[in-house]
């Protein structure tokens, strides 16, 4: 199948990161990516991304602001013509920062917050960090910037929703991500005690559609929802390799930010071009287009739709990348999904998180 041209690159700069939430879905095996690619490496990447057609720049981590050169690096990016977004804690962005990057020509900032309140934020973030965030963002709108807030939802914060949006109201925050939590890296482990139940779902869906209503025009409201509740898969990233790329900090180039996990052959910018790894490496031409679809998808009607669903929650769930996800109700693998859910809707369900390891440094 002939690829398409890229649209938007994800810049994980750094896996470093001063919070400890549990849900994180960065690479468990973090010490595999202690070494960074260097600035000059970086403005590399972006330069090869925006030959390649790329023309949204997703800084990202870990926490993009423990990276010196994140300044230089947002500049780059938009003397090559790219729309970028810092996609950030926001620990780290003081006002001198702030306006470094307002210079720069950053174009907008996301910030991820783990709940309304101190208390319950500081816990699941693992860090003292609520009261700084809410300054950040006040900052960003001060600055002039687009403010989306990310919170990812999970079983010990989604009955907080509707404070959640109070909160992003209250903040003037142009959109607001309210995303169930994707069961990749730390979030695996955790899984037990991060889904939701059905309660907890049914509690909190009237609350986003009466705010959505209420603020349409104002604040865009995305909800995204778990996946394991679904009848049928997300379209993970439009498809495999179909628009996105992620380059990981070590320079390794992914499909998707979850791909490092799979057994398939590495492809690294220390050893081959974007252009090259884009259109021809195993890596991204595996599941690329329908070709490779196993039935039920092969003889799906919606195959062009959700492309078979995610590869990386197929081979967590199954051990094999290329089966039908088990999300779809239509998979033969169904029952994985439907046994969490019914451990997510027992009376006793543990709640002890196992957080993710703090590494913070700036480089």
């Amino acid at each position: 199948m002939v690829a398409e041209q890229p649209f938007g690159l994800l810049a994980e700069l750094t896996y470093r990161c001063p919070l400890s939430c549990a849900y994180c879905s960065n690479p468990v095996t973090l010490t595999e990516y202690g070494d960074e690619l260097t600035t000059a490496g970086w403005r590399d990447v972006l330069e090869q991304a925006a030959a390649l057609g790329v023309l949204q720049l997703h800084l990202s981590g870990g926490e993009p602001l423990l990276r010196r050169d994140v300044v230089e690096l947002t500049r780059v990016g938009r003397d090559l013509g790219m729309y970028s977004n810092l996609v950030t804690s926001a620990l780290g962005l003081d006002r001198r920062r702030a306006e470094e990057l307002r210079a720069a020509g950053l174009d907008h900032v996301q910030v991820s917050v783990q709940a309304d309140e101190q208390e319950m934020s500081d816990r699941i973030a693992g860090t003292r960090s609520f009261d700084r965030k809410i300054e950040a963002c006040r900052l960003v709108k001060e600055l002039g910037w687009p403010l989306t807030l990310n919170v990812v939802l999970h079983r010990q914060n989604i009955h907080r929703v509707g404070e959640v949006l109070a909160l992003a109201e209250e903040l003037d925050a142009d959109r607001i991500e309210l995303a169930n939590t994707q069961y990749y890296g730390w979030a695996w482990h955790n899984r037990d005690a991060l889904l939701p139940s059905r309660a907890q779902l049914a509690e909190a869906e009237p609350v986003v559609d009466a705010a959505r209503a209420r603020l349409a025009g104002r604040m865009e409201v995305v909800d995204v929802l778990p996946d394991y509740y679904s009848e049928y898969p997300k379209p993970c990233m439009g498809g495999w390799a179909a628009r996105q790329l992620t380059v990981a900090p070590n320079g390794d180039v992914l499909p998707c930010p979850a791909a490092h996990a799979l057994p398939l052959p590495r492809a690294s910018v220390r050893d081959d071009t974007l252009d090259h790894i884009w259109t021809h490496s195993p890596l991204f031409e595996a599941y690329r287009g329908t070709g490779w679809m196993p039935d039920p998808c092969r003889s799906c009607d919606r195959k062009d739709v959700d492309f078979g669903g995610c590869r990386c929650q197929a081979f967590q769930l199954t051990g094999d990348a290329a089966r039908t996800d088990p999300v779809c109700h239509l998979s033969p693998d169904r029952h994985l999904v439907d046994d969490a859910v019914r451990a997510a809707n027992r009376e006793s369900v543990p709640l002890e998180l196992v957080p993710r390891p703090h590494r913070a440094g700036a480089s």
